[in-house]
């Protein structure tokens, strides 16, 4: 029998309940269980669940997470310190938060859930509450501790793997090296392989300035640090080629000849993929010694509660998700 996905409950105050519920009822019939670990009323009690049309069903671990789905949202309670209000972060909620966090990632540890999936988080009310890590990826690298994690997002045809995230422009670009740029082109060919049987992944890397540097007339980063990063990763095996020109390297056309495209900073990467599968785009962790997706979107507290917040991106990261662990399963 398919071990089950651990879901995780996000910002309590943003849309994970909305997409959670929507998420349930697409993929009740398809026989790719998930549980859900967090505050049973998702929101702020069982009865407002109820009210969007699901059954909640109590469970005490994720052994009878698959039983249940058939019925019911499999639910593991984890009670928050504080009243949720839609619409509003609240680092009184952290803790529940990041233990939803490291419950899903120790059940996946241990073998009882197939895969996480990641609810969204709202970053600033966590380092509110003293959370020290940028997002996500930062926190599952640090506590894994089986080396480099990298972010990737998928969708449309299209993959992304920014070298740099969650920073200040000015930050990022000052922390750019070789080896950065390197040590994440592998990790990023290796993930390609492991979880997506890509044999000989080709990495389309980025430059970093308007025209790639227009040949040092625009700046030197592509010929001081990004094609000593490329001449390494080639040295290697990776059929990594680039520096290319960031307004031209997302076309239709271009995007067929690469398997990934590695950026240097969070916006080069995020924009073209968001962009072309905001409904549709899903954020894969790439370097962990388990399988994590996520919603490629935030908390979207701006709408939560409306019923009007769409599950899809949810929906392709539990899909896939199922299909890295098998894969992971299958190839083992």
């Amino acid at each position: 029998m398919r071990k089950p996905m651990a879901l995780t409950m996000g910002e309590p105050g943003g849309v994970g309940a909305e997409i959670t519920v929507r998420a349930y009822r697409a993929l009740q019939d398809e026989g790719l269980p998930f549980y859900y670990c967090g505050h049973a009323g998702l929101i702020d009690d069982a009865a407002r669940l109820t009210g969007m049309g699901v059954a909640v069903i109590a469970i005490e671990g994720p052994e009878q997470a698959t039983a249940a789905f058939a019925k019911g949202l499999p639910v593991i309670d984890m009670p928050l310190a504080a009243k949720v209000t839609t619409k509003v972060a609240s680092p009184a909620h952290a803790p529940a938060v990041v233990c939803s966090i490291e419950m899903a990632m120790d059940h996946a540890l241990a073998g009882r859930a197939s895969a996480i999936v990641t609810n969204p988080i709202q970053k600033h009310s966590l380092h509110q509450a003293g959370f020290p890590y940028p997002g996500h990826t930062e926190f599952l690298e640090a506590r894994a501790g089986a080396g480099k994690a990298v972010m990737m997002l998928e969708g449309a045809g299209l993959r992304v793997v920014p070298v740099t995230i969650h920073e200040a422009l000015r930050t990022a670009i000052a922390r750019l090296t070789p080896a950065l740029i390197e040590e994440t082109g592998r990790a990023a060919a290796l993930g390609l392989q492991r979880d997506f049987g890509i044999k000989s992944p080709r990495l389309a890397v980025a430059g970093l300035n308007p025209h790639a540097g227009e040949n040092g007339d625009m700046g030197d980063e592509e010929e001081r640090i990004v094609a000593p990063a490329i001449a390494a990763l080639r040295a290697t095996g990776i059929e990594a080629f680039g520096p290319l020109s960031p307004d031209t390297m997302f076309t239709a056309r271009a995007r067929a000849g690469y398997d990934a495209a590695l950026c240097l900073y969070h916006d080069q990467a995020l924009i073209p993929l968001k962009t072309l599968a905001m409904d549709e785009g899903v954020n894969v962790t790439l370097g962990l010694p388990f399988v994590r997706t996520s919603p490629d979107h935030g908390t979207a507290l701006d709408i939560a509660g409306k019923g009007i917040a769409d599950p899809g991106s949810l929906i392709a990261a539990l899909k896939l998700a199922a299909k890295i662990a098998a894969h992971r399963e299958t190839s083992a």
